[in-house]
């Protein structure tokens, strides 16, 4: 049994055949297939997570009486709880290692933003998370969107929250 799986590729090689004319469905000899769609969207959706994250980080740590002021911790500690959310959506299959990391031109070295993180650029980037969120509820399963539009949902009134 083990010689005649390993004599599989020869014989389709020799025989000039592809293994997609013996099989129906995805080709086991092309390598593992490439996410689905909805896959790469969160994954998309949780490195913008990540970002927005590093965002409130960065703006509670240089400038704490705006953290304050703005109540940035509890609306960082809900940007915690979405990441988790979104993360425990995201199956991941063994041996896959699942690392999305924020979009280039948001953050620097080692994960910091770039500049300085004011409330004016926290509210930016929440119009933008909201905004980006809606657009993806589309092509997403139902309850995949539904945990986007709650999030964006949020967002939206983190916007209101800074002063927005």
């Amino acid at each position: 049994m083990l010689a005649s799986a390993a004599a599989l590729p020869v014989l389709l090689g020799t025989a000039s055949c592809r293994s997609e004319d013996l099989f129906t469905g995805p080709d086991p000899l092309a390598g593992p297939p490439s996410p689905a769609p909805a896959v790469v969207t969160l994954q998309a959706v949780i490195a913008a997570e990540h970002t927005m994250i590093q965002l409130y980080r960065a703006a509670i740590g240089g400038d704490q009486a705006a953290a304050r002021a703005h109540g940035l911790g509890p609306l960082l500690a809900e940007h915690e709880q979405h990441l988790a959310r979104l993360q425990a959506r995201l199956i991941v299959p063994a041996g896959v290692q699942a690392s999305p990391s924020p979009s280039p031109g948001t953050t620097g070295a080692a994960g910091a933003p770039r500049g300085r993180v004011t409330i004016a650029r926290l509210r930016a980037a929440e119009r933008a998370s909201a905004a980006g969120l809606v657009q993806r509820l589309g092509p997403v399963e139902p309850a995949l969107a539904q945990l986007f539009a709650s999030i964006a949902a949020s967002d939206a009134t983190h916007v209101t929250a800074l002063g927005g």
